[in-house]
């Protein structure tokens, strides 16, 4: 053979092999690339799948009577309160367990967003701030008008919402309660706690001057303390706005047509009537519990 033609013969083999690199690079790529398709289409699927048997619901369990925790007959805490009875009743209807899971109000919605739990029910308002992070159901309650909290010795003082002007109120972090306290207590001092029962102790102990709850939250507190009450300036505060089931912003698990239809049964059995009393029913047992927040 020919210096020439084994050139040629060279030339054609390497030409081969390039050919044949280049089919196996494109080969492990598309191969790569499905791989990665189907990891993320099974991402996406757990992600927005709603075939858990367990439905996990986020709330804050310190805020009597819809939701907090007693020792049950067996010595175990349990979650008890409106909220509770209400999203085990969604649960239920759904074919599903509930799961509760406890943390401060303030974490609620991030965690939500986070993917922590499905849904949160937790004495919470549709209101704007949340409805750029989640979405809500049709309403299952609405409270009382909320409502200030004075030491029973104070309550003169506190005629109008006037008389608040340079006094200490404390209203729970994140909450619309806060926002009442900065725009319709004029002059008064703002303080933000996580915990409803931190501010109760900082009312009881003199810290404060007043807190802005809930109607039913300071109806509770006022019944099973003697030395604090409502005081008339509440009046003034207006009405109550109702409260949801809040999902993650977009729905994306498909869990509000489910919710809505569960609420709409709920309300038609008029079950929340039974969720109320049995929460009443625990007032006396119903005990201060710490959140575990996220780190």
């Amino acid at each position: 053979m020919s210096r020439k033609a084994r050139r040629a013969k060279s030339a054609t083999g390497n030409e081969g092999k390039m050919k044949m690199k280049k089919f196996v690079s494109l080969l492990l790529a598309l191969l790569m690339i499905a791989s990665l398709a189907a990891c993320g289409k099974k991402a996406n699927d757990n992600n927005n799948s709603n075939d858990s048997k367990t439905l996990i619901m986020g709330t804050s369990a310190d805020y009597a009577p819809f939701e907090f925790m007693y020792k049950g007959k067996d010595g175990t805490m349990q979650y008890g309160g409106i909220d509770v009875s209400v999203g085990q009743y969604i649960a239920e209807s759904m074919g599903k367990e509930l799961k509760v899971e406890n943390m401060s109000f303030d974490y609620l919605v991030p965690s939500l967003v986070k993917g922590d739990f499905d849904i949160v029910i937790a004495a919470m308002e549709a209101d704007g701030e949340r409805l750029k992070s989640a979405d809500f159901s049709d309403p299952y309650y609405t409270d009382l008008p909320p409502a200030i909290l004075v030491k029973a010795s104070d309550a003169a003082s506190y005629k109008t919402l006037a008389d608040f002007s340079g006094k200490s109120v404390a209203a729970q972090t994140g909450t619309t309660k806060l926002d009442i306290v900065n725009k319709q207590l004029t002059g008064a001092n703002a303080v933000p706690l996580a915990l409803v029962t931190d501010m109760v102790n900082e009312l009881v102990n003199g810290k404060v001057d007043a807190i802005l709850v809930d109607g039913a939250v300071a109806k509770q507190y006022a019944e099973t303390n003697k030395d604090l009450v409502i005081a008339d300036a509440s009046s003034e505060l207006g009405s109550a706005q109702p409260y949801c089931v809040a999902v993650a912003k977009g729905d994306p698990k498909g869990l509000l047509p489910a919710i809505n239809a569960a609420i709409a049964k709920m309300n038609e059995e008029n079950k929340l009537e039974s969720f109320i009393s049995a929460a009443d029913a625990l007032k006396d047992v119903w005990q201060e519990v710490t959140p575990e927040n996220p780190s």
